[in-house]
């Protein structure tokens, strides 16, 4: 399947050219950090909803959304007009954190979407245009409330990139913040999965907060993603998040949910927590409620609010722009009620992924709640991981290591087929970095962006608007579809074996 609608002939070689003399000059003069840029070279010049046209003429499905920020698609009419609406007035664009009419009207709006419990004794903190200010705001909020310094955090958790985020986020080098697991089926920590799994995630943080000697002070607060995005989209077990409200609750902890990438109907409810009923004492928002613009906020509980004057600030806190395109986003996702649509739509894409679940055996786990959709890829007939290494330093991967992990498993089966609680062991396939990087390149090819994420960047992730239709929708699956075809039926030239099975789930005969 080709690129969509490419521009021919001399026009479509000139345009291809000025692109990627955009790209050489970015590669030479922009940082080393630079990440999208690497795997998606694309130049785009204009967009639509859904749609991005590259500065070479050729048009692609954008499934990033800006990594979430575009809960209504690119330059969706209602936020244009929002913003030519203040840029007409004379309105000031930026006033620190001065009253003005822009504002007071976007706090409105927020305070009507917030989970019950909360909207109505709440408070707003404005501070940096990052979702990742926020969460640095509530941990400085939740310490100066409690006297504590303790944060709780979670396995697999991304919450931003200055050093206080990071430091409560799966991949910190030097911890400061108390690890907890987060449950999930495919890749338990327990090996278990489910339920079982879930409840054993639950008593082991339980245990951490009453144990006198587990080494963990009482915190001061705890932070946890409903659905992780770049931990792999998974979402969190609604019993599991109750648990976890009712433990903070019960030992005065505030339970800081983090809905920078879930909030504003992503997951098929306004807010993910509301899945599960349930009411946190702080939440921290970005992406989405900014329409597009850079915004991030703090709500919490008004008792908490112990704050003195100038105790967080950020320049760009008055950004009058984004609250209006903002205000502009609340509404139009309420009154429309896109999130209920993101629910019904989120699970019919799922449905119709799990297909390849069946299909071929490097596709592992399909998972996500609304339209926040993930795919991990694996290598089906592979040992350990990446750069994993056994109690010896030997590798474990796929590319070595697989005679020394038989010989460990030599003589333990039994053992190995139970968790060390002694249920039944789930062990799920390594994940394959470079599948799903074959994917992805395979997908751009076909004219669909997305993205990837997960422990060892081995999930393909889909962050669609929430105004995408249904016959986009379809485009998306197929062209995704195709994508994963194309990469599994030849994986000699990507280096894994990726093989197809009956549509039962039983393998071939010649497997």
């Amino acid at each position: 399947m080709a690129v969509t609608e490419p521009v021919t002939g001399e026009t479509f070689g000139g345009a291809r050219a000025a692109q990627e003399g955009i790209l050489r000059r970015q590669s030479a003069r922009e940082s080393r950090a630079r990440t999208y840029a690497r795997a998606l070279p694309i130049v785009p010049v204009r967009a639509r909803g859904l749609t991005i046209e590259g500065a070479d003429g050729r048009r692609y499905l954008d499934c990033l959304s800006g990594a979430g920020t575009l809960a209504l698609g690119h330059n969706h009419p209602v936020v244009l007009e929002a913003i030519r609406k203040v840029l007409d007035s004379g309105a000031p664009l930026s006033v620190l954190d001065l009253a003005t009419p822009v504002k007071d009207a976007f706090i409105t709006e927020l305070f009507r979407t917030l989970p019950p419990g909360l909207a109505d004794h709440a408070r707003v903190q404005f501070c940096g245009p990052a979702g990742t200010d926020a969460v640095e705001a509530a941990f400085k909020l939740v310490r100066a409330a409690t006297g504590r310094t303790g944060i709780l955090a979670f396995t697999g958790a991304y919450h931003g990139m200055t050093s206080g985020a990071l430091a409560a986020s799966g991949g910190a080098g030097d911890v400061r913040v108390a690890r907890l697991p987060y449950p999930q089926d495919y890749r338990c920590p327990f090996g278990v999965g489910g339920p079982r799994g879930a409840e054993l995630a639950a008593r082991w943080t339980e245990t951490v907060l009453d144990d006198p000697k587990s080494g963990v002070p009482l915190p001061a607060g705890m932070i946890l993603e409903p659905v992780q995005g770049e931990g792999g989209v998974i979402p969190a077990p609604d019993d599991w998040l109750r648990r976890m409200r009712r433990l903070t609750a019960e030992r005065s902890v505030p339970l800081i949910a983090d809905e920078i990438q879930t909030g504003v109907g992503r997951t098929g409810a306004f807010w993910a927590v509301e899945h599960s009923g349930v009411t946190p004492d702080v939440m921290v928002l970005s992406k989405a409620i900014g329409g597009s613009l850079p915004l991030a906020v703090v709500v919490y509980r008004d008792d908490l609010d112990v704050w003195e004057p100038g105790a967080h600030a950020g320049t760009f806190r008055g950004n009058q722009l984004a609250m209006a395109a903002g205000t502009a986003t609340l509404a139009h996702v309420r009154e429309n009620a896109l999130a209920e649509r993101a629910g019904l739509l989120g699970a019919r894409m799922l449905s119709r992924l799990r297909r390849l679940q069946d299909d071929f055996a490097c596709v592992g786990d399909v998972r996500g709640r609304g339209l926040m959709i993930g795919v991990e890829l694996v290598d089906p007939e592979g040992e350990g991981h990446p750069g994993e290494t056994d109690d010896h330093g030997r590798e474990t991967g796929a590319q070595g290591g697989r005679d020394a992990v038989a010989a460990a498993r030599s003589g333990a089966e039994s053992a190995a087929q139970t968790g060390w609680d002694g249920a039944p062991r789930h062990r799920p396939s390594p994940a394959a970095p470079e599948l799903a990087s074959a994917v992805q390149r395979a997908c751009l090819e076909r004219g669909l962006i997305v993205e990837l994420g997960g422990r060892y960047a081995g999930v393909v992730r889909l962050l669609p608007p929430l105004t995408i239709t249904d016959e986009q929708a379809d485009a998306v699956l197929d062209r995704l579809a195709d994508a994963v075809t194309a990469v599994a039926r030849d994986p000699a030239a990507h280096g894994h074996v990726a093989r197809r099975r009956r549509p039962e789930g039983r393998r071939e005969p010649d497997d």
